[in-house]
């Protein structure tokens, strides 16, 4: 008869609540469960005496003694890291089903809700029981940054150097389990559309930045937050950090903003131009060095009228230093491509293509405020209905009149829309904001379709605005429909007749005339 292995009372506390919670679960408890366990605090005396020893040593636990361990990991009485997790088959989705199995039914349902079919399910419940498991905590516990880490720490224990794929579906169920936790009402941020890390990329190459340099520009973007738009303050922090880094690399004598002299910006500007752009190939635009320079002009120039302490002695920047921008005239489909494109969107069998392309094309939304339109945005004035479009781009929001079959088109939308999410936008890919290369994916088929070429989002709004003036609409109302601030913006729509009836062109003929 094999003597009965002497533990702590720590121990045997321990092993008394595991057999007690897996009957509370149901599950029968065998000798091999009970014996497993001993034998586990028998040799680690202590959850975090396990958690200490090398991982090559933690994955040779033999299988009667790991359902303990994963009892300890998703009852937070035990975390192990990261690279344990990837190489130690612990399956702890199906354990923390077993435990919390009213948390996996609401989960599953917000899953469900957000379009994952049961492996995807799956899949998230396994990595938010593996998260729950790196950070010590139980799976309703998780919060949105630790997701974030341990996110990051699981995709570099799972990556593999000879297999490129390594970590993909990971890499997904993250995404998703983003979305599945904020609907569900255990985080509280909502899913974004950017990269997880972009924040971490970003300190870190502020790091390497002197700190004097850094410094300042970090109480300019604190500044300038307090009054522009994020997607602003957004733009001068990537140009303020390129110059930055520039800097560091190219010019080490430059420690903080006084440092900086008209030599360093004409260098900069040399490597601006010559610079590969990440995406696609060849340099940046000439409006894109435009933007980043007159972004650090303002830099310059506020931080010199704000009396910085840590200011150049003279202007830096100067008009001539702009590219000058090009002023092409809108393009436009003509009523022949435009007539093919609504016909080939009305064809498509995706309620979202439809939807978009018939939004597009019968209202001159932006991209942007058409991913910004809200369950609530269509409101009715008298027996006529409207579109209420939010502040955009101009800080200005607006009406559009709505046409009966697109207020047809957007009601069967929104009654197929999930009911109980936490979010009123009325486009949503699994519970996050839509990415803005979705709706072109959908122009892209619906032309391709109707076989017009590759038209952009844009070029609908100013194909609706070039069908409206070419059918006697004013001037004044184009700038009201398409939310222009001055005259000067709907100018470049005028056409022959809208210059003959302004007496544009009989003024011409009588200069030509002489």
């Amino acid at each position: 008869m094999t003597a009965r292995l002497a533990l702590t009372a720590q121990a045997e506390d321990l092993i008394d609540a595991y057999t007690a919670e897996l009957a509370a679960a149901g599950a029968t408890v065998w000798p091999s469960d009970v014996g497993g366990a001993r034998a586990f605090c028998a040799r680690y005396p202590s959850p975090a005496t396990f958690s200490a020893r090398p991982v090559e040593e933690q994955v040779r636990l033999p299988g009667h003694q790991r359902r303990f361990a994963c009892w300890l990991m998703v009852t937070a009485r035990m975390s192990v890291s990261a690279q344990f997790l990837a190489r130690a088959d612990l399956r702890l989705g199906v354990a923390a089903a077993r435990y919390y199995p009213a948390l996996r039914a609401d989960f599953g349902d917000t899953a469900h809700t957000l379009g994952s079919d049961h492996p995807w399910v799956l899949a998230q419940w396994s990595v938010l029981a593996q998260l729950a498991a790196l950070h010590g905590v139980r799976p309703a516990q998780v919060t949105a940054e630790q997701l974030d880490i341990g996110g990051d720490a699981l995709l570099a224990a799972f990556a593999r150097p000879d297999h490129p794929t390594a970590g993909r579906r990971l890499r997904s169920s993250l995404v998703r389990l983003r979305a599945t936790l904020f609907h569900a009402g255990m985080t509280d941020t909502p899913p974004r559309l950017r990269r997880p890390n972009a924040g971490r990329v970003q300190a870190n190459e502020w790091a390497a930045v002197p700190p004097g340099l850094a410094q300042t520009a970090h109480r300019y973007l604190a500044q300038i937050e307090l009054s522009l738009r994020p997607s602003t303050v957004r733009l001068a922090e990537h140009a303020l950090r390129e110059l930055a880094g520039y800097l560091t690399r190219h010019a080490p004598e430059v420690t903080c903003v006084a440092d900086i002299h008209r030599q360093h910006i004409e260098s900069y500007k040399t490597w601006l131009a010559s610079r590969p752009r990440i995406i696609g190939g060849g340099t940046l635009h000439r409006d894109t060095i435009r933007g980043r320079l007159t972004t650090l002009r303002c830099f310059f120039e506020r931080i010199t009228e704000w009396d910085y302490p840590d200011a150049p002695s003279r202007s830096l920047i100067f008009a001539g230093d702009l590219p000058i921008p090009d002023q092409p005239l809108p393009r436009f489909l003509d009523d022949a491509a435009s007539t093919k494109l609504l016909r080939a969107a009305r064809a498509d069998p995706d309620p979202f293509t439809r939807l978009v392309i018939e939004l597009l094309a019968r209202t001159g939304l932006r991209k942007g405020e058409l991913m910004s339109l809200t369950v609530d945005a269509v409101v009715q004035i008298g027996s006529a209905y409207w579109l209420r479009v939010p502040v955009g781009k101009l800080h200005n929001d607006r009406y559009i009149p709505l046409h009966p079959q697109l207020k047809t088109l957007l009601d069967d939308y929104l009654a197929d829309r999930p009911q109980g999410l936490r979010s009123n936008l009325i486009f949503l890919d699994r519970g996050r904001p839509i990415p803005p290369a979705r709706v072109d994916r959908a122009l892209a088929k619906a032309a391709a379709n109707a076989d017009i070429g590759t038209p952009t989002p844009h070029q609908l709004r100013h194909t609706l605005a070039t069908q409206a003036i070419n059918r006697g609409m004013s001037l004044e109302a184009i700038a009201a429909l398409l939310g222009h601030r001055t005259m000067t913006m709907t100018m470049v729509y005028a056409n022959p007749r809208e210059l003959h009836q302004t007496g544009v062109t009989d003024a011409s003929f009588r200069v030509l005339a002489v």
